[in-house]
């Protein structure tokens, strides 16, 4: 039964909590995009090695996938604000570390990826718990609307981030670590604030089979699935933006400036229509609206493809970024809603599997089928494969393509 509203319960604002909730999230956000761009470009000036920075990404992908299920678990068994809480010390203490090396210049290569490694594994460890205490902060009514606004942060720290990591690195390296230090302790300190409004329901004693509970709920739960695999499978195929460089030198003939634009276009089309709907709920048709802005990311990913003048590519990628924040929120919030709250850090874990593994093998399919089709091809056919993707779940998911409302509709 929902909880009886009051007049206040409109304005995300008035629910202090996810205020601090928001801000939290905006703070290491912001920190760990700094951190990020600044990391490659510290190992790659010492080792003018590609290799090494794949070893980056490869240090952060393995925790993410690894430690996904333990991390879910962890969230459904303790009080996932101390969860959060011990997460984001050890993260503070890695890049406190990374500061401190820096600054006497013994950060050598080894050891910031083993400390980049740490980080890694606490942020694996503390992203279930984050995510799933966001509905004990606010009313479910209000659930997609806080969905969105913390989505809107995080496309923030991905178009402001990078850029003030890079204007402090003219300050030194070092700077940028104490800074994204200083970030992740104000992030700490607002996580410490928080209050649940709705208190958290007794947690179960561990087992082996709870531990892949979330897989087994989320194959049970057709709406569920459907909203999370069918994310996957579009961010598989519609992974063009790993192929703005090429597309940035051979096609549309610009140089840094203009892929830095082309990298920011889908950000930025992401953070003004998640700002729109952090103030409009959707209340109807969330299903067909769901696909609606699948489909539109396949066809803005074919224009883009063929796209050869710089201001249609904008376009393009500007609304390829607006329909993904779409389904982001829908598929968000339809995964919180559908899901008991002893169960959200588990599924939220799985989510997280889909996301991270989508978004990496996403980049390694179109950067192979560019080598062997061309960057032109690789992305239409992309663009192709995630409309028949619609096509097939409209068909195999009815439920979720006749889905009216975001809240669970089988009470």
């Amino acid at each position: 039964m929902a909880p009886m509203l009051t007049p206040g319960d409109g304005r995300l604002l008035k629910h202090r909590s996810f205020v601090a909730f928001w801000l939290a999230r905006t703070s290491s956000g912001f920190g760990y995009q700094m951190l990020s761009i600044i990391v490659g470009w510290q190992i790659y000036s010492q080792t003018q090695s590609a290799f090494w920075l794949g070893m980056i990404g490869l240090v952060q992908f393995v925790p993410s996938v690894s430690l996904a299920l333990f991390a879910g678990h962890i969230a459904d068994r303790f009080d996932r604000r101390r969860v959060v809480m011990l997460g984001q010390v050890c993260e503070w203490a890695a890049i406190v570390a990374l500061a401190w090396l820096t600054w006497h210049g013994d950060a050598s290569v080894d050891v910031m990826l083993a400390l980049i490694f740490i980080i890694s594994c606490a942020k694996t460890m503390e992203s279930p718990s984050m995510i799933s205490m966001l509905p004990a902060l606010v009313p479910i009514t209000l659930l997609p609307r806080a969905t969105a606004a913390n989505a809107v942060s995080g496309q923030a720290a991905q178009i402001v981030g990078p850029a003030l990591g890079g204007f402090l690195y003219a300050a030194g390296a070092d700077v940028v670590y104490w800074v994204t230090a200083a970030l992740y302790f104000v992030s700490l300190l607002l996580v410490i604030t928080l209050r649940y409004e709705q208190a958290p329901p007794p947690r179960q004693p561990a087992t082996l089979s709870s531990l892949f509970a979330g897989v087994s709920f989320i194959r049970h739960r057709p709406d569920v699935l459907g909203v999370i695999s069918l994310d996957l499978f579009a961010v598989l195929l519609g992974g063009a933006t790993a192929l703005l460089p090429i597309f940035a030198h051979d096609i549309l003939h610009t140089g840094p400036l203009g892929l830095g634009l082309l990298r920011s276009a889908p950000a930025v089309g992401a953070l003004l229509v998640g700002f729109w709907l952090s103030h409009r709920a959707l209340k109807r048709n969330v299903g067909m609206i769901m696909f609606i802005s699948v489909a539109g990311f396949g066809v803005a990913t074919l224009i883009f493809a063929f796209s050869s003048w710089m201001w249609l590519s904008l376009l393009a990628l500007f609304a390829l970024g607006g329909f993904d924040m779409v389904s982001m929120v829908i598929r968000g919030s339809l995964v919180q809603l559908d899901t008991p709250d002893e169960m959200r850090g588990r599924v939220n874990a799985v989510n997280s599997i889909f996301i991270n593994t989508s978004n990496q093998l996403g980049e390694f399919e179109s950067g192979m089928l560019a080598a062997w089709l061309g960057a032109v091809p690789a992305a239409a056919i992309g663009g192709i494969g995630t409309l028949v993707v619609v096509a097939l779940w409209m068909k195999w998911f009815p439920g979720l393509r006749h889905r009216q409302r975001l809240e669970s509709e089988t009470v």
